[in-house]
């Protein structure tokens, strides 16, 4: 099964740390949905007014840097971001975002070209995201198997549940 993910980009910069992410002020819950409201609230004010589910983050480089907090991808993914793509991602959020399940792609040619509000489909099987709005495609890193499966399960953990 394909796993195909569509909706527009919100295009963004270099360095966007874990408090531009979620800002710390709003650390002392761990509920999804509560996070999910102030979801890259300092970089941008609007983005949870401006972003619908099944879309996407496109940054350039070192996305996720900072802090080692997991309320980052998670806030992202509770917002209704289908996947981050980006030139490269801090070592630490690329391994939060995969254990909650939040698909992230790093990809030079698709993080320079994306412009916000262009819609891009992403086929996470095979690597491949194609600009719909430009008529372009660029290749990403396919993930491997097993990190297919722990993206589909929707996380980590529900990915070990169903192994046990």
């Amino acid at each position: 099964m394909d796993m195909i993910l569509i909706g527009k980009a919100h295009k963004y910069g270099s360095n966007i740390n874990t408090d531009e992410i979620i800002p710390a002020r709003y650390l002392n819950t761990s509920d999804a949905k509560e996070l999910a409201k102030h979801c890259m609230e300092d970089l941008d004010k609007d983005f949870v007014f401006k972003a619908a589910a099944g879309d996407f983050i496109v940054a350039d480089t070192n996305f996720g840097c900072g802090s080692s907090r997991e309320h980052a991808p998670l806030c992202i993914k509770a917002v209704g971001v289908s996947a981050v793509i980006a030139k490269s991602f801090a070592r630490i959020f690329f391994r939060n975002a995969i254990n909650i399940g939040l698909p992230i792609l790093e990809c030079n040619e698709a993080a320079e070209k994306i412009k916000t509000g262009d819609e891009i489909e992403v086929n996470l099987a095979c690597g491949e995201i194609k600009n719909l709005t430009r008529g372009e495609v660029y290749k990403a890193q396919a993930f491997p198997g097993f990190m297919q499966d722990i993206i589909k399960k929707g996380g980590l953990l529900e990915y070990l549940k169903r192994k046990v």
